[in-house]
């Protein structure tokens, strides 16, 4: 029912030893665990819903003008402060670490250990994409430097000998961090962007999912059902054409990057929004183009879209045929059918 081209990829995967610390007069060992930053892929928001745009130079230097000059040394020329001297060492309050720069949040208290090198020390970040890996060979070894994603503010270094569940440790400077407790206000630049849901059906899932996976600004896209009679109905049920749903994307975004107009445009420019019940080769009721509008507002932007829309050459002596429906329970779809694409590749979206 679906197509799809699996592309097979083959992974390299290197064992490093470890070092034993962050300071780079001070490291033992010959390596440790390193990633290029350019490996990783450029993002505006994180799955955890922070917005990671890259500060500009000029407030960067508006923040590092506030900062002591330890603080500066370390995030602003990789410099490594002296062992034990951060109170972050030993701090066992229950909080949050935050970048000194930026804001961001890095790391959880319940994710620090004592490691006995003298520096704070992690499992694992906050979230993955609020830090970024790169690959380090100053000292005369290869390592893993950690900056902040958001300022690019140099944190420290990871190894791969934590504890588990992780077997990492993420070695932070103290003066590189900021540390808010439970129950204290966040300031706005620690806070998470503030988030909406949309849902657009338009064929095959697995092609919207990843359509809207690739945009900037959405956080999230999931693959499920809307608009049946039935409760938590299986892909068996849906594909039956008896259930009435169809198969739905669920888009988690954040509107201050990116607008509900920028999404609807998306969604008309990677299906056919003429065919009932159909995109390409795939028939039935759960293969229809529907939106359904979470909140008013999005109904009403939707309306106005289709609208102006059929005014175009394209759409003249061609009928909209895409539902605008109330908001319904949307149930997500079988562990298998989430980031299909990304997972095997190929691709089943139709392009008008």
């Amino acid at each position: 029912m679906h197509t799809t081209q699996i592309v097979a990829a083959s992974f390299l995967t290197l064992f490093l030893a470890a070092v034993l610390a962050c300071s780079s007069g001070q490291a033992q060992g010959t390596e440790g665990p390193a990633m290029d930053s350019s490996s990783k892929t450029a993002t505006q928001l994180s799955k955890s819903g922070y917005d990671l745009r890259p500060l500009s130079k000029e407030r960067i230097a508006e923040v590092v003008k506030t900062l002591p000059p330890e603080s500066v040394e370390v995030t602003q020329h990789a410099g490594t402060e002296p062992r034990n001297s951060s109170p972050f060492v030993h701090n066992k309050e229950k909080g949050l670490y935050v970048s000194i720069v930026s804001g961001l949040p890095l790391f959880r208290s319940e994710d620090k250990f004592d490691s006995g090198t003298g520096w704070p020390s992690f499992t694992r970040p906050f979230d993955a994409a609020h830090v970024i890996e790169k690959r380090d060979t100053s000292a005369g070894m290869v390592r893993a430097e950690v900056l902040d994603a958001r300022s690019g503010a140099h944190l420290g270094h990871v190894f791969d000998d934590g504890p588990m569940p992780t077997g990492m440790r993420y070695c932070m400077n103290g003066a590189a961090l900021k540390f808010i407790p439970d129950g204290a206000p966040l300031p706005e630049e620690s806070k998470p962007a503030k988030l909406e849901k949309a849902y657009f059906a338009g064929g095959c899932f697995w092609g919207v999912e990843d359509v809207f996976e690739q945009i900037p600004g959405v956080v999230d896209a999931v693959s499920g059902y809307m608009g049946g009679k039935t409760e938590h109905p299986t892909y068996k049920q849906v594909c039956s054409d008896l259930s009435g749903h169809a198969e739905t994307v669920e888009v988690t975004f954040a509107p201050s990057l990116v607008k509900y107009e920028e999404l609807l445009k998306v969604f008309f420019d990677n299906h056919d929004a003429t065919t009932v019940n159909r995109q390409g080769p795939d028939e039935g009721t759960q293969y229809r183009s529907a939106i359904f509008a979470s909140t008013p507002e999005q109904k009403k932007l939707a309306l106005e879209y289709i609208a102006k829309l059929s005014q175009t050459d394209e759409y003249k002596s061609r009928r909209i045929a895409t539902q605008i429906e109330n908001l319904v329970p949307f149930w997500p779809a079988e562990e298998y059918h989430q980031d299909y694409h990304k997972k095997h590749g190929g691709s089943c979206k139709v392009k008008r």
